[in-house]
């Protein structure tokens, strides 16, 4: 499993880590409009997912944001951002922001996703900060599980995977 650190502190991610080649395993998470979706729900497309803690917060703010910014260069490119944040809040912090171009999704229910890509922060409910980018047969192409909670992700090079990816 990826070692990850909260506030410099470790925690323990529940779940199986993701690699690059694997099928990304499907999972089920909430729309902002309380519907269920899944990852076959966007089969076809190349999909950018995003993985915060809490959009409230800084970092997952500035990630948020930027990844929406990208979107319209990207093309057949969906991009998902799932946190545990419940979808009412995801939608207001969205509408608040002029967040147009990214999808949110809840994982408060159940962390289905969070465990079928082992990014579920156990101790704290929460998911770790991780990018998958995940290409039109389902296939990973690039993973990253950020090592610490509160940094930033690498976002040249998911942005540059979710480009190369078919």
């Amino acid at each position: 499993m990826a070692t990850i650190t909260f506030k410099n502190n470790p925690v323990t991610l529940l779940g199986n880590e993701v690699k690059v080649g694997d099928k990304a395993p499907d999972f089920t998470v909430l729309a902002n409009d309380l519907s269920p979706v899944t990852l076959a729900d966007s089969k076809g497309s190349v999909r950018l997912i995003s993985v915060v803690p809490s959009l409230d917060t800084g970092v997952c703010d500035a990630q948020t944001r930027r990844f929406n910014e990208a979107a319209a260069g990207l093309g057949n490119v969906k991009i998902l951002t799932v946190s545990v944040d419940l979808p009412f809040a995801q939608a207001r912090w969205c509408g608040a922001n002029g967040i147009e171009n990214v999808q949110t999704l809840s994982d408060h229910r159940d962390l289905s996703f969070g465990e079928a890509f082992g990014v579920a922060i156990q101790e704290l409910r929460l998911l770790a900060r991780a990018v998958f980018v995940v290409d039109s047969n389902d296939t990973v192409t690039y993973v990253e599980y950020v090592s610490e909670a509160t940094n930033h992700p690498n976002y040249e090079a998911a942005l540059e995977a979710s480009k190369a990816a078919k």
